[in-house]
């Protein structure tokens, strides 16, 4: 019988960061990997994307033009609902947030490519970013009022130094809920899909009865393939929304 047990590979393989060009440039690690590409292919991918809705414009919209409004329509609403007027500035920037994430999700589910979303350095630089951001826009907005945040009014004397440390720990966590809620929801979906699939693979190359069995866990497969296109979808727009709702509390200084 021949041996399939090297054709398995760990479920977590997926996610490793492999060098494709190896370059440096003056000490400075500068090179190409899988995790690069995929990125310049996500926004490639994007970026042609958008510009299929500028081809050949019509009054009546082609399916390109109808499927990006619709994106559009949602992220709109999204700000309009959680920033109101004053978010119309923000928008360009929410809107773009939203497609880059939805893109690099996506495109992650494509067999044999890489999610770079999986990694947490993304997630969390993009979340330290955004919440860097939203701080100066706020210390902007309200000047030193804006350190009002964490001293709501009303408090007594004695545990305001307790308030303060408890409001700032919390304020800070965002930064890491933000993060960690897209890295491990798409760590875990395509982990468990190695699963599944590996275990479908054992059972079809052991042969025999049972690998007549091998059908039901590619049901699963499949079905969880499904629900995994959704969460990519999902996680793009959570991500964007709690975005806004943090930019909200600043502005409005919740």
């Amino acid at each position: 019988m021949i041996n399939y047990s090297f054709l398995i590979s760990s479920p977590l393989e997926q996610f490793e960061i492999v060098t494709l060009i190896p370059l440096n440039l003056y000490g400075f690690n500068i090179s190409l990997t899988n995790y690069s590409l995929f990125m310049i292919i996500s926004c490639s991918v994007l970026l042609f994307w958008v510009s299929l809705s500028f081809y050949q414009n019509s009054l009546i919209p082609n399916h390109w033009q109808i499927l990006q409004e619709n994106i559009y329509e949602i992220i709109v609403k999204m700000v309009q609902d959680n920033l109101g007027f004053k978010g119309e500035v923000y928008f360009p920037f929410i809107f773009t947030l939203h497609l880059f994430l939805l893109f690099c999700n996506l495109i992650g589910m494509i067999p044999y490519s890489f999610t770079v979303t999986s990694h947490i350095i993304l997630t969390f630089g993009l979340a330290l970013s955004i919440f860097i951001g939203i701080n100066i826009i706020g210390i902007q907005t309200h000047g030193f009022y804006f350190f009002s945040l964490f001293l709501p009014r009303g408090v007594p004397l004695a545990i305001i130094p307790l308030l303060i440390t408890i409001e700032f720990l919390s304020y800070i966590v965002k930064v890491f809920t933000l993060s960690i809620r897209l890295f491990a929801n798409m760590t875990s979906g395509h982990t468990l899909l190695k699963i599944i699939a590996g275990f479908a693979w054992t059972m079809l190359s052991t042969g025999g009865v049972i690998a007549l069995f091998h059908v039901f866990p590619l049901i699963i497969l499949l079905a969880l393939i499904g629900l995994e296109l959704a969460i990519a979808g999902l996680q793009a727009y959570v991500f964007t929304l709690l975005t806004c709702i943090y930019l909200n509390d600043v502005l409005e200084l919740h």
